[in-house]
């Protein structure tokens, strides 16, 4: 995977980082976000695919990417396929500060040490390129103000910024109140995106994962209340 394009976990934390306090909105569930963008760039480069409410590996190779690559060999070392809700609500948190250094270290973002208070030390971050940023931003604008179908990965994007509550970052306030609701929409135009995207909500809520395997016979498959329940046409529809 060349460095051509930007991965969408990379492209999550670009839409995170506030150009003016040099911190990331939603620290608390971005990890979780993160960690879900993951399996849909691996998914997106043929390395996963859905199986039901789970994730199977199918393709073991390197993407060339140490962050994806790394979350790879975790999934290959299951032996098996591991539901998104578990993979995601793992305990692998700290991805937030992974992604930090590694878009550092790909001059994306750069370091600015500074301190809280005049004594604690900290360290805050800013676009090297805000032309980036605004260009990540302006895909999402795009297919929010158009109402045209974005492609796969600017969905995928949008359901996830959505997922971790970076609407109201992204369009704050009561004037962003319209923005904020198409943002939730454009989940329905990638199925995979949405069905990762619901992964990252149900973690955040404590939800278990749907019993789609090995259901007892005759009792019907529990379902969280307030989302879709057509997830494993989702599913089918992005594995083909």
């Amino acid at each position: 995977m060349g460095k051509s394009r930007r991965t969408i976990p990379e492209e999550l934390l670009l839409l995170a980082l506030d150009p003016q306090t040099g911190t990331t909105a939603q620290p608390q569930t971005l990890d979780l976000g993160l960690a879900g963008a993951q399996l849909v760039e691996l998914a997106m480069a043929g390395r996963i695919v859905p199986d039901g409410d789970r994730i199977a590996v199918v393709n073991p190779r390197p993407t060339g990417d140490p962050t994806l690559d790394h979350a790879l060999e975790l999934l290959r070392r299951r032996g098996s396929a591991v539901r998104a809700v578990h993979w995601i609500g793992g305990p692998r948190l700290g991805l937030r500060q992974t992604y930090l250094a590694h878009l550092e270290r790909c001059d994306m973002v750069r370091a600015v040490p500074g301190q809280v208070c005049g004594v604690l030390p900290t360290t805050r971050y800013q676009a090297s390129d805000d032309c980036t940023n605004s260009a990540i931003k302006e895909r999402l604008d795009t297919a929010i103000r158009t109402g045209v179908p974005p492609d796969p990965r600017t969905a995928a994007l949008a359901a996830l910024a959505h997922a971790v509550g970076l609407g109201k970052h992204l369009y704050p306030g009561n004037e962003g109140r319209s923005s904020r609701s198409r943002l939730r929409d454009l989940i329905r135009y990638d199925p995979l995106g949405g069905m990762v995207a619901h992964a990252v909500m149900d973690v955040q809520n404590g939800l278990p994962a749907p019993q789609v395997r090995g259901t007892a016979p005759g009792r019907p498959v529990a379902r969280p209340t307030g989302r879709p329940s057509a997830l494993p046409g989702m599913v089918r529809a992005a594995a083909r």
